[in-house]
């Protein structure tokens, strides 16, 4: 007993000098460092050339780029008409009145009118009603689903709503940070966690877009919630819409769905649409509610309703989330009214006592849909499943990867997208893939995703206050030479402070006898949640990580990893050799994770990253004896593979000639600091990796056949039992056993089929036996690097 009160009294004291660490500022001094952010930050969020060249071309202008950030939410006397002592007081609800809310002009009516209603109602009902006569019973029919749909805007309601938020915002965030040029573009062109389909909208108002529409959830909202929301603009898809394409409910229901977008566009107001599922949801990335909603759109420009339509990726980046705990979006329960006002409450109780966070919204280059129709279509090849392209090679049957690109969709397509032709149905998943991609790459890294990546992948048994100033400017300069903009500035030592203030509850602070401060990351659930910050960093370093992790793979079976890197370096990589591991392991990734570009095809990419790898220094060509120089641009020639293949490089560089590029070769270059950053790029990929390895040995220990709900319950379990004995916390992810279920489904390995309790799996005759389980995990061990 006096050991135990030993043990407490000093774990006491030493909280209560962690504790005073954070409260004083680290209790140390440090030199002021000259704020790095001046030197160079990416202008973000450019349109894809291939397939909206005009939009590229037109919407852009390099003047946009030295407009600067505002803060949102920080509303001054200057922003309202009025002057003096009292306006500075109540300029908030003088602001939210003078905010232009446009009148509803009969759209119910309208909508009722529609052409495409009243053909659906002439079939419903018997003959004999004059023409353009709606009967009383399918007309309240009509204004029942379009109530369930949206309703009319209350004034009153948005206004002091508007002056609410603004309150609110300003008592949880420090600042709300928006691009001028990206603002101006949007309104050149105008002619995902809950939080952001409220703030979003808060913002878009504010700078003058009009009341924006917002495609909800039905799911996520409580009755009450819906009544309110579609008050201040929402949108909500009646549950009728996604029955059967023979149901005559059905069929009414989407019409009118189909005749309130029309509506819509026609009178030029701005619909909000999320084609991200919210964090920590075990779904596809792509919600098949968004797609449904795009489709929408995209069949009202074909039929011609209106010319065209701008699209706008849009993205909110979070320092942290306030008061998002782990499990609050696997919650069944819709969110509902008093629910979200107990959430307020507590927020604003905390007020003073917790950290405020800063926020980003990034709007993307607009582009539009019409030229993105016309030019995407020509940029569609061949595809295979991921068990025609990757299973052979894995059970060693076969070498050589076929040359085709991967076919892989894990949203399902709802009632109203199936309403579509196949071909646009195609069209709709490759523009949500587009749009999502320029949404993350034209998003802001913010500091705690960078703190977070900095502990978890390389000082994950701690590091030293002084180093970790360091290496985070590293960090981020590195990350802005990628082209990427991050979502923070100022002085570093404030930055750090700031940042781990935010991370203390997953961060631990001890004192040393140097004066220096260590930072530990605490074990435990706080790994899984720095893994989870850390993927906001991931885009700006995919390329490289998939390129190191397939050097690592291709080195496996010569050297071994824990060799000396000298002796790594002696080994000669052909480039065909790195392209055909590039391809294995962008087979094996989801595709939600690469977001690459449908336009864009694998062995461009491949290209890419072997550049991107020549780029930051740890490849380096080696001229072979007899070789033509890799310098020599004389004598080249198109290869017949190159003819024909749709590639979307439009360089004249001699780099996609893959006849050529047998004879090249590469080393892994004997520079100091290339040691620890291929380990560093290698480890930015190792939770997926070594979940889906873990996935690959528990094969045989998992009871079969499950549902897909009890499969994943027993994976995620063995996944926590490894972590609490290996330490491998960032791998227990529910979301990683997820993606590794899914996977394995669509390789062969999983086999589905439907039953009354839900789709039910077991394992394929293929891999019932051990020695291919085996096989199956050497090859996504290949390419850890322990």
């Amino acid at each position: 007993m006096l050991e135990a009160r030993l043990q407490t009294q000093q774990r006491n004291t030493q909280n209560t000098q962690e504790t005073s660490l954070w409260s004083s500022g680290f209790g140390m001094k440090l030199e002021t460092v000259t704020p790095f952010l001046g030197k160079y930050r990416p202008f973000v969020g450019r349109c894809c050339q291939t397939c909206t060249p005009k939009s590229w071309e037109s919407l852009f202008h390099r003047s946009i780029m030295d407009l600067g950030f505002c803060n949102v939410i920080l509303v001054k006397e200057e922003n309202t008409r009025f002057r003096g002592w009292l306006v500075r007081r109540l300029c908030y609800f003088l602001w939210s009145l003078e905010q232009h809310i446009p009148p509803c002009q009969d759209a119910p009516q309208k909508i009722i009118e529609n052409t495409g209603v009243q053909n659906v109602i002439s079939g419903r009902v018997p003959s004999g009603a004059g023409e353009g006569q709606v009967p009383g019973l399918e007309k309240k029919e009509v204004q029942r689903i379009l109530g369930h749909l949206q309703a009319p805007l209350c004034p009153f309601l948005l206004r002091l709503f508007s002056w609410a938020l603004l309150r609110f915002l300003n008592c949880v965030f420090l600042n709300v940070q928006l691009h001028k040029g990206q603002m101006k573009m949007v309104h050149k062109a105008a002619q995902a966690s809950l939080l952001d389909g409220i703030l979003l909208p808060f913002v878009l108002f504010s700078q003058g877009l009009g009341v924006l529409r917002v495609a909800w959830d039905p799911r996520t909202c409580s009755p009450a919630l819906r009544a309110l929301l579609k008050k201040l603009g929402g949108l909500f898809l009646p549950p009728e819409a996604n029955l059967t394409l023979d149901s005559s409910e059905g069929v009414l229901a989407r019409a009118v769905v189909h005749a309130a977008i029309e509506q819509l566009l026609v009178s030029r107001q701005p619909l909000l649409i999320f084609l991200e599922e919210l964090p920590g949801a075990q779904v596809p990335r792509l919600s098949a509610l968004g797609q449904t909603w795009l489709g929408l759109v995209v069949q009202a420009v074909q039929v011609g309703v209106v010319p065209d339509a701008m699209l706008v990726p849009v993205a909110i980046t979070y320092d942290l989330v306030p008061d998002a705990p782990c499990d609050v979006y696997q919650a069944l329960a819709p969110l509902g009214l008093w629910t979200g006002a107990l959430a307020v409450l507590r927020s604003l109780r905390n007020w003073g006592h917790s950290p405020r966070v800063c926020v980003r919204v990034h709007l993307a280059q607009p582009f539009s849909l019409q030229e993105y129709t016309i030019n995407a279509r020509s940029c569609w090849g061949s595809r295979q499943t991921l068990e025609q392209l990757l299973q052979p090679i894995v059970l060693g049957q076969c070498t050589v990867v076929p040359d085709t690109e991967k076919e892989q969709d894990w949203t399902p397509a709802t009632g109203l997208l199936l309403a579509l032709k196949e071909e646009d149905q195609l069209l709709v998943r490759r523009l949500s893939h587009h749009v999502l991609n320029a949404s993350v790459t034209s998003s802001a890294v913010m500091s705690t995703a960078i703190m977070a990546t900095l502990l978890l992948f390389k000082h994950q048994k701690g590091v030293f206050l002084s180093q970790l100033l360091g290496e985070f400017s590293w960090l981020t300069e590195e990350t802005l030479l990628r082209g990427f903009d991050v979502g923070f500035s100022g002085q570093l030592r404030c930055l750090v402070q700031h940042t781990l203030s935010l991370l203390q509850a997953h961060v631990a602070l001890l004192h040393v006898q140097q004066g220096d401060l260590l930072v530990v990351p605490r074990l435990g659930p706080g790994l899984t949640h720095l893994a989870r910050l850390s993927a906001e960093l991931l885009p700006a370093f995919l390329s490289e990580a998939v390129g190191a992790c397939a050097v690592r793979g291709l080195l496996a079976g010569r050297v071994p990893p824990e060799g000396p890197w000298e002796l790594q370096g002696i080994e000669l990589l052909s480039q065909n050799e790195l392209y055909r591991q590039i391809l294995l392991l962008l087979h094996l990734l989801p595709q939600d994770l690469l977001l690459l570009q449908p336009c864009q095809s694998s062995y461009c990419y491949c290209q890419e990253v072997l550049d991107r790898l020549i780029q930051c220094g740890l490849l380096v060509a080696e001229e072979t004896p007899g070789s033509r120089p890799a310098c020599d641009t004389g004598r080249q020639r198109l290869s017949a593979k190159l003819l024909w293949k749709p590639s979307g490089d439009f360089t004249d560089s001699d780099s996609d000639d893959f006849e050529e590029a047998e004879g090249r070769y590469f080393r892994l270059s004997q520079q100091s600091r290339c040691p620890d950053f291929f380990l560093f790029l290698c480890r930015l990929l190792s939770p997926l990796l070594k979940a889906f390895a873990q996935a690959a040995t528990f094969l045989h220990q998992g009871q079969l056949p499950d549902t897909e709900l009890g499969y994943t319950e027993q994976l995620l379990q063995f996944l926590q039992a490894n972590a609490q004995e290996e330490g491998f916390f960032e791998c227990a992810d529910p979301n990683l056993a997820v993606s590794a279920i899914w996977t394995f489904r669509d390789l062969g390995v999983l086999q589905q089929t439907p039953s009354p309790a839900g789709p039910m799996l077991y394992l394929s005759p293929t891999f019932t036996s051990r020695e291919n389980q085996e096989k199956l995990e050497q090859f996504i061990r290949q390419f850890i690097c322990s």
